[in-house]
């Protein structure tokens, strides 16, 4: 028994060993110490010199290098472009570990990690030429192939990367900037939809780009997805599949702008389904072609993909058009069996009409006093399809109903606001929805201040249904969260039938952070009923709601009330949607109550559901 003990201990110390001779053991990718890369792939003229010899780091005020070799692309200067692409490799260690300076252009002076030709890490120099230690934790890759390439493809100021000691390793000099695990951190959205941060180990954080939207594009159904696309910084469009609005996928970034600093601006997507532009060989694939204009404001443009918006190819003969305008809206306009382009400029929507998506033909018929990022769609009055009316929403969220026979928009009624809260901006809704369900779903970008010390930034209104109803005053656009938000319930309490008198409060304590309230409620006149939502205050009066802006009426007595509680927003919408208000907010405490005050209040029925994350899987 003592030699089985015994035996057994030593395999034990046999096996630990080679644990710690292979964390020690570290394995190089590259260290550029000869006169040239060797295996190492180049294109273009950037890496033609060779590796930055010692005598030339005075010269190009490169410091802090700890293997006297360095892969630069400024040897000749910031002016010639290329790549240099290591040989394949395992990945057999924590770590990629490397020392990284140059420019700090995303995507254009960059030391990327490829697996299966995709970027899966990424990283740029910080407007320095000292070396800085870098690295990136990649133990899921363990045992992948996978390979490294240095990216220069700008040819302005600090249009340079120098890159040395790329080596495997399990103790790296500097670790990965910490975070905390990926959605959940401590102020991200758990039901709202935010930015994966795709470039996570930058030496430049402060910055924050990789995490960033703003302008919401493009938004889609197609083949059972919905698409969301929206800008970053206009340096590309970001890209989120979900099948039920709810839970989000973000793939990697659809498109980049063609050159550095020429700018991928907002647009819109469609679906060619009879291939009117002759973009898909096959025409059993219809093309997904998104519309978008370059930072001159002028030129507008397309990418397309024919594999639902995995993968896409700028067009070759962009730009399409060359007009003072930008944010191009395109549909189908089936009456005339032609395609319809709006084209923001001058404070005009510009309207544009082709057969084929290539060639546009300005009608001449602008909407004047207009702004920025329109949507235009047709909706249903009361749900009765013989009785359809066009809504146009302006960028401001600022809307219109009236008449469109393809070429021209008669506005019927004044502009209204369709969300009267303080962060509501940029809206769109999810097109080709008569292949789907039918329901028109808007979504907006939440502009709002920054989420301090997060590794991600700005955040998407929840996905709400439009309905036109029949009111008093004429059709109007009613918003109400849509049903899918109950896939999150994950129970519920109950108050049905509770008079608070004035100056009374009822605590309400479910537990969690994220909350859907409901809420049939009886204010009568000079009484106010405030909500306390976590130490922000959302205030009701008999005909008035305030949340983060100025008291705003509605149109008869307010009998109901929905709120979606998330960690950085309350929304709110009274009457089924009749006013809806949109409010970024970092909440200060924790718990629920309401208070009535000027005089009692009745609450029919009041039902809390505390909500799930929608990142049940961290992805």
């Amino acid at each position: 028994m003592k030699n089985i003990y015994r035996s057994a201990w030593l395999v034990l110390i046999a096996y630990l060993g080679c644990l710690v001779n292979a964390a020690a053991g570290d394995l190089v990718i590259g260290n550029f110490q000869g006169t040239n890369y060797g295996a190492w792939q180049l294109t273009g003229t950037a890496f033609n010199p060779g590796p930055a010899a010692e005598s030339l780091f005075a010269k190009l005020e490169i410091e802090n290098s700890l293997d006297k070799g360095v892969a630069s692309s400024e040897i000749e200067g910031d002016a010639p472009t290329g790549t240099l692409t290591s040989p394949a490799f395992k990945i057999a260690r924590a770590y990629i570990a490397f020392r990284i300076g140059g420019g700090d252009y995303e995507h254009h002076t960059c030391l990327n990690l490829l697996i299966n030709g995709k970027i899966v890490r990424s990283a740029t120099g910080w407007r320095s030429d000292r070396l800085g230690p870098a690295s990136w934790e990649v133990s899921r890759f363990l045992g992948q192939t996978a390979q490294v390439q240095i990216v220069d493809e700008a040819s302005g100021d600090w249009g340079h990367l120098n890159v040395e000691h790329i080596i495997q390793t399990d103790q790296p000099e500097r670790l990965p900037e910490e975070t905390e695990p990926l959605y959940r951190e401590a102020l991200r959205p758990q039901f709202h939809f935010t930015a994966r941060q795709w470039t996570m180990d930058r030496l430049n954080p402060r910055e924050r780009q990789e995490g960033w939207l703003n302008d919401l594009n493009g938004l889609i159904y197609y083949d059972g997805e919905y698409h969301l696309f929206a800008q970053r910084w206009a340096k590309c469009w970001i890209h989120a599949v979900s099948r039920d609005l709810i839970h989000w996928t973000e793939l990697e970034p659809a498109f980049w702008e063609e050159q550095l600093d020429s700018g991928v601006q907002s647009g819109t997507c469609v679906v060619d389904y009879h291939n009117t532009s002759g973009l898909s060989p096959n025409p059993a694939i219809p093309p997904m072609i998104a519309f978008w204009s370059r930072f001159d404001n002028r030129t507008q443009c397309l990418s397309y993909s024919l594999d639902h918006g995995r993968t896409w190819k700028l067009y070759e003969k962009n730009p399409l058009m060359v007009q003072p305008e930008r944010d191009p809206k395109v549909f189908w306009y089936a009456p005339g069996k032609h395609w319809v382009m709006m084209l923001y400029g001058d404070s005009q929507y510009h309207i544009f009409t082709s057969t084929n998506l290539l060639n546009w033909k300005d009608e001449r018929k602008p909407i004047r006093d207009s702004f920025e990022c329109p949507d235009f769609f047709e909706l249903p009055v009361d749900g009765n399809r013989d009785h359809m009316k066009w809504v146009l929403i302006q960028g401001n969220g600022k809307y219109s109903i009236g008449t469109f026979d393809g070429i021209e928009f008669k506005e019927e009624t004044p502009r209204y606001a369709c969300d009267i809260g303080p962060n509501f901006y940029a809206t769109q809704t999810w097109g080709n929805v008569d292949t789907g369900d039918g329901r028109r779903i808007q979504a907006a970008w939440m502009r709002a201040p920054s989420f301090p010390d997060m590794p991600f930034n700005q955040q998407v209104s929840f996905p709400c249904e439009l309905t036109l109803r029949s009111t008093p005053d004429g059709p109007r656009i009613f918003r109400e969260p849509i049903r899918e938000i109950a896939l999150l319930h994950q129970g519920q309490d109950t108050w049905t039938n509770r008079t608070l008198k004035a100056n009374e409060v009822l605590p309400l304590e479910p537990a969690g952070r994220l909350f859907h309230l409901q809420a049939e409620v009886s204010i009568p006149e000079g009484a106010k009923l405030t909500f306390n939502l976590r130490g922000v205050p959302l205030v009701l009066t008999a005909k008035t709601i305030e949340s983060g802006t100025s008291p705003a009426p509605a149109a008869s007595q307010i009998k109901t009330v929905d709120i979606l509680l998330d960690n950085a927003s309350i929304e709110a919408f009274v009457n089924h949607g009749e006013i809806s208000t949109t409010r970024f907010v970092l909440p200060t405490q924790n718990g629920l109550s309401m208070k009535a005050e000027g005089g009692s209040v009745t609450i029919q029925s009041l039902t809390i559901y505390p909500l799930n994350s929608a990142w049940t899987n961290g992805e």
